[in-house]
């Protein structure tokens, strides 16, 4: 994963081998957290594979799914550069393994990488605007909308590159990121697919007409 990054192409070979030196893989259960709210920022994450959820859960009970991070996404930069303690969780909804970038690796990127400075600002940049984006379809949109919009923000072309046009995920987990139920997820991925946008298949989606489906409800 960090050879395929966009930011490790400028590396000399001794500075990857000291990024590498800082990373370590983790293996998260489905259902198990990468990370919780509270805890102290000591590492920036990076899915391998799997797939994972970044929510807000309150006391209540009450849980706002916040975004879903697919294999290839790293997250957690703002965090890290504001050293404050994390304000979300991130629960796998698969079995999924992780990279975890230490603290002070990521701290000597910033101070030796002028690449990786680029990269955050445009990685800082494309997730406030998909987060207003997925803010105005929760607010205005209806649930097939919702879904169409949850599935293009998984195949964001900085965010998560390399994704190709399928994603491994099933309709629970389509569900727990549009925060819909299963039942109407089904309904709308129907209306999608005889849309001509998408194709749905066994453990997954193949998006056809991604431009369109950005532009669905619109």
């Amino acid at each position: 994963m960090l050879r395929a990054s966009q930011w490790t192409a400028s590396l000399s070979a001794a500075e990857l081998a000291r990024v590498e030196a800082g990373v370590f893989e983790r293996q998260v259960a489905e259902g198990h957290s990468v990370c919780r709210k509270g805890e102290p920022c000591d590492y920036w994450f990076g899915i391998i594979e799997g797939l994972v959820k970044m929510s807000s859960d309150r006391v209540t009970g009450k849980t706002a799914t916040l975004t879903g991070i697919p294999s290839g996404g790293w997250f957690g930069e703002g965090s890290m550069l504001k050293s404050e303690p994390r304000r979300y969780d991130v629960i796998a909804l698969r079995d999924s393994r992780v990279a975890c970038m230490r603290r002070e690796t990521f701290q000597w990127l910033l101070d030796h990488s002028l690449v990786f400075n680029r990269f955050l600002l445009v990685q800082l940049n494309e997730r406030l605007g998909l987060f207003i984006g997925m803010l105005e379809s929760e607010r205005l949109h209806d649930p097939d909308t919702r879904v169409a919009h949850c599935l293009t923000s998984l195949f964001h072309p900085v965010l998560y590159p390399n994704l190709g046009d399928r994603l491994a995920i099933s309709q629970a987990e389509v569900g727990y990121l549009a925060g819909i139920s299963r039942q109407r997820v089904n309904r709308s991925l129907k209306l999608l697919e005889d849309s001509g946008f998408l194709r749905v298949e066994y453990g997954g989606v193949t998006i056809l007409d991604l431009q369109g489906l950005r532009r669905f409800g619109s």
